[in-house]
């Protein structure tokens, strides 16, 4: 028993630590505060921008895309900077308060709407949060990789992270319309009508987003980080190296294109399509919304069940395929006129948000994978650097997410002020909820197949590098 427990120690020491319960929660917690901020940009700001605040959807849409442009160089500045530097507080969790506070503040001012219609404002509130949300982000995926190298534990992280994120999914997509009307109890259900409502509820979530980021910062501790002399010579260009020599990196980074972008357009149309498709309620969109989050609290902990039956290529390839199929699910349902019926589109999203959930929240225990492998062949763990690379990824696959629908409802005539929609319009939106997302996932499943990493490979890298620092 005493040789068992000191071989344990001895694996700890090797880098291959054993998280508790509370440090995953803890961890998880930070991706909550997040989704409770940005998902409700990615599904609502849209529909706040044409509908309420007044911008034409071309417009909004060249915004949006011209942000992610921003994004392109901001990303690797941010990525650059966390490598190099170490504060205080800590290498990367440091940045969960930091960039925090500003993040909640450009939160809440781009759903203030006291100048409506100004383009120049709504820029600069959108760029403000961007910037702010890279400020947060990239350091909080490097801190992922900092916890430990056991894959096991990654996998256990990874499963409680997202769990937790869908429970930020589910009180936007469910709660938003919910608490719109909590704070304006008018008999409308038009989301559209709910002016000031819009802040009073960022401000809500924007709150409870910062006080999670917080605790998020008190509960990890990094263990597995670069001394600051490996990192004092990190370099913007080496984020080029990075993305040139290291192959699974590169996988990685164009399935988080294709899965980004299928999320962010279905996400974005999601209440164009409850609103003008369906003609439905605040809250049957609230239980539209709120579908895409609950499978979530079903499959994310059997994660590393599956994983282990099926390996890791043959759960991305089971469940794109299921989110493929309550895709088609939903857009016969909207098509079939005796099959319209709001409870079967129900099932159609249970059924897509399914094979979502599971294979993009797994996909971020790959990240670790990835920076392990570049540690592998140059010698240097630069996690803010490979976090920086894949966020400039997942920003364009949100940046197709906001600029593909904005065009799109313009080129088939979408008119904000017209109680309903032409039958042109309304195809349109059912493109951009389910044709041209499961087009995406097909693309999707070509990629993931190309990924080399399993989880015996994995581990002899990470127990070469641990051999290696000795």
């Amino acid at each position: 028993m005493e040789s068992m427990l000191k071989r344990g120690k001895a694996s700890e020491s090797k880098g291959f630590y054993k998280l508790s319960m509370l440090q995953c929660v803890g961890f998880g917690s930070g991706d909550l505060a997040q989704n409770l901020i940005y998902q409700t940009i990615s599904m609502y700001l849209l529909f706040f921008y044409t509908n309420v605040y007044g911008l034409e959807p071309a417009v909004a849409a060249v915004m949006f895309l011209i942000v992610r442009i921003i994004d392109v160089v901001w990303d690797p500045l941010v990525g650059t900077f966390v490598d190099k530097h170490d504060p205080k507080m800590g290498k990367y969790r440091s940045y969960l308060v930091l960039g925090g506070i500003p993040l909640t503040g450009f939160a809440l001012l781009c759903f203030w709407n006291g100048f409506s219609g100004s383009l120049l404002y709504a820029y600069v509130t959108y760029i403000g949060l961007s910037m702010c949300y890279t400020l947060v982000n990239v350091p909080y995926g490097a801190l992922n990789a900092s916890l430990t190298r056991d894959t096991a534990e990654i996998t256990k992280l990874t499963s409680v992270r997202m769990f937790m994120a869908n429970i930020g999914g589910l009180a936007v997509g469910m709660g938003i319309p919910i608490v719109l009307k909590l704070f304006d109890p008018s008999e409308t259900d038009d989301l559209s009508l709910h002016d000031s409502a819009w802040f009073s509820t960022m401000c809500l979530y924007g709150g409870i987003g910062l006080a999670l980021l917080i605790f998020c910062f008190s509960q990890c501790k990094e263990r597995v980080v670069m001394d600051k002399s490996e990192t004092e010579n990190v370099k913007v260009s080496d984020l080029w190296m990075e993305f040139v020599h290291n192959r699974p990196l590169r996988i990685l980074a164009f399935f988080f294109i294709t899965a980004f972008a299928m999320m962010a357009i279905g996400n974005s149309a999601g209440a164009y399509y409850i609103n003008y498709n369906m003609h439905g309620s605040a809250g049957e969109l609230s239980i539209f919304m709120g579908l895409g989050s609950i499978p979530a609290f079903i499959f994310m902990p059997m994660i590393p069940a599956i994983k282990k039956r099926v390996g890791k290529k043959g759960m991305f390839n089971i469940f794109l395929l299921v989110a493929i199929i309550g895709m088609a699910m939903l857009y016969v349902v909207s098509m079939v006129p005796v099959l319209k019926h709001m409870w079967l589109v129900y099932i159609a999203q249970f059924v897509k948000s399914t094979g979502v959930i599971v294979a993009t929240g797994y996909m971020w225990a790959l990240v670790p994978e990835v920076i392990s492998y570049g540690e592998y062949t140059h010698g240097r763990r630069i996690s803010g650097i490979v976090n920086a690379l894949t966020g400039i990824f997942y920003k364009a696959g949100m940046a197709l997410g906001g600029v593909v629908p904005g065009l799109v409802l313009a080129f088939v005539g979408f008119n904000m002020e017209a109680p309903q929609q032409t039958p042109s319009a309304c195809q349109g939106i059912l493109w951009l909820v389910a044709v041209i997302p499961a087009m995406l996932l097909l693309l999707a499943m070509y990629i993931i197949s190309k990924y080399e990493l399993d989880d015996n490979r994995i581990d002899e890298i990470n127990r070469i590098i641990e051999e290696r620092n000795k």
